[in-house]
């Protein structure tokens, strides 16, 4: 899980059932973490993105939102700044402790056709999103997941991490992609090969399934990818951009005109990177960096995995589980 990474924890608030299948997912970083985003694809939908560009001043931030809803969901970030200013979490602007402003970036999907309209999240969710953090959460139809559709199939939350050379890195993906994450003439997903010690639970099937009719081409896949690796914000944002590499090896396709795919990263600086010494200093720290990069996109392709596999039905869309049973 993405919460193996100390320091980091996530909620989840949602509602499903008498015309609700929306919800919120909150990844929050009491003690602070560098952040940095990148985004891709045609229609993103996005909060707080340019204060994380390398050149702005703010450094740290206090949690990421993440939300169904489309741009209606944006509000869902205001109940975790509340939440954040209750606690005096924030960047300062004065003299008293209470006197801060909570960095909260946040990205929402678009799951809208899975409620009745008017049916979206709000501050609230995002509040009780934050009550409800811990180092455990659920996967699949949870959270920002709730509602969520990928390709055919429905989508959801997923979580995977990795250690590599004694700093972790983990991923949170809310799967909700135009692309198709699975092939349908073997029922195998396309990020299958990623697989860790048999962590997805399945026997792969080699059968064709029959693609269920409910399918938008609106989506957009959103998520976090974490470290406890001490990273400026540049070198936060190549984290995120690798994690759009696993991002990519999950569906197909990817970073459409209709998705507003955006991954945030990132690092509380728990752990320095190698010190090099000499001409080559920098060379060394830049390897370092890029075996965490590689970590990156293989955790969030193996997140998004996990978030299809988990799923189950809402809204009227199928799940992988309800095409293919004989997989678990």
């Amino acid at each position: 899980m993405i919460t193996d990474v100390p320091g980091v924890l996530v909620g989840h608030h949602h509602r499903l059932g008498d015309g609700w299948a929306t919800g919120t997912t909150v990844v929050l970083v009491p003690d602070g973490a560098t952040g940095a985003v990148d985004q891709r694809g045609g229609a993103p939908g996005t909060r707080e993105t340019n204060l994380l560009e390398p050149e702005n001043l703010v450094q740290r931030v206090n949690a990421v939102c993440l939300s169904g809803g489309s741009a209606y969901g944006l509000a869902a970030a205001d109940g975790v700044m509340r939440w954040l200013s209750e606690r005096n979490l924030g960047f300062p602007v004065g003299l008293q402790p209470h006197e801060v402003v909570p960095i909260v970036p946040g990205a929402v999907l678009f799951d809208l056709p899975r409620s009745d309209w008017g049916n979206r999240p709000d501050a609230a969710f995002g509040y009780a999103a934050c009550e409800a953090a811990s180092k455990t959460f659920a996967s699949g139809t949870v959270g920002a997941g709730t509602g969520a559709v990928v390709g055919s199939l429905k989508g959801g939350i997923g979580s995977a991490s990795e250690v590599v050379d004694g700093v972790t890195v983990g991923a949170l993906a809310a799967v909700n992609a135009g692309g198709e994450a699975v092939d349908f003439a073997t029922g195998r997903a396309f990020a299958a090969d990623h697989e860790v010690d048999g962590e997805f639970g399945v026997r792969w099937p080699s059968r064709p399934g029959e693609v269920p009719p409910a399918r938008t081409d609106l989506n957009t896949t959103i998520g976090v990818v974490a470290c406890d690796a001490a990273l400026s914000k540049a070198e936060a944002r190549r984290l995120a951009v690798a994690a759009q590499d696993g991002l990519a090896r999950a569906v197909r396709p990817a970073h459409t005109m209709f998705d507003g795919d955006t991954v945030f990263a990132l690092a509380t600086g728990a752990r320095e990177l190698p010190a090099g010494i000499g001409t080559f200093a920098d060379g060394q720290r830049a390897a370092a960096l890029d075996a965490l990069c590689s970590a990156a996109a293989r955790v969030f392709a193996r997140a998004m995995v996990h978030g299809l596999l988990t799923a189950t039905a809402a809204g009227g869309v199928a799940a992988y589980r309800d095409v293919w049973p004989e997989a678990f």
